[in-house]
């Protein structure tokens, strides 16, 4: 017999995570080897585009992680979309993970009314689509293989859907 409960609850959320991770890394290889590396952890990467006045023009809030960069946040002033602010703001983040921080991917979601073709235009390829992500929205999921910093840049290559 279990009592089922709805509250939210900081610390059986800390709880829950941690026995998460504990049976993932038992069960994955790969996360084993993640495990005790610098690439375990989270890091926040920021990339700030500002006006001659140093206000927010624009930003890019992302973190990287096992070797990923995952971009969560990039916005531009309407006045100025449009004019390479926000090209700038992912290039230079991209830039950031590959060559400082060792990442050979990048991650995005975006809805369909958003950014997906401006991912796209950027070498990004769209790996998942779900439809009413809200209900009238479709939400995608957008991959794209850095260069490594050997080679000098992001080569534009994409990651494939391996389903």
């Amino acid at each position: 017999m279990f009592r089922i409960e709805t509250e939210v609850d900081k610390d059986r959320q800390v709880q829950l995570h941690r026995r998460l991770r504990d049976t993932n890394t038992e069960r994955s290889p790969v996360l084993r080897a993640l495990r005790g590396t610098p690439s375990e952890k989270e890091v926040p990467l920021h990339v700030w585009g500002l006006n001659e006045e140093g206000l927010l023009a624009g930003g890019l809030v992302g973190r990287t992680w096992a070797g990923w960069l995952h971009v969560d946040l990039l916005w531009i002033d309407e006045g100025l979309r449009s004019g390479g602010l926000g090209s700038q703001l992912l290039t230079a983040a991209e830039e950031l993970a590959r060559s400082e921080r060792g990442c050979g991917f990048a991650r995005v979601e975006t809805w369909d009314f958003q950014a997906p073709g401006f991912y796209r235009k950027r070498g990004y390829e769209v790996v998942c689509a779900i439809p009413d992500y809200p209900p009238g929205v479709t939400e995608y999921t957008l991959t794209k293989r850095l260069g490594c910093a050997a080679d000098g840049g992001a080569s534009g290559d994409v990651v494939r859907d391996a389903s």
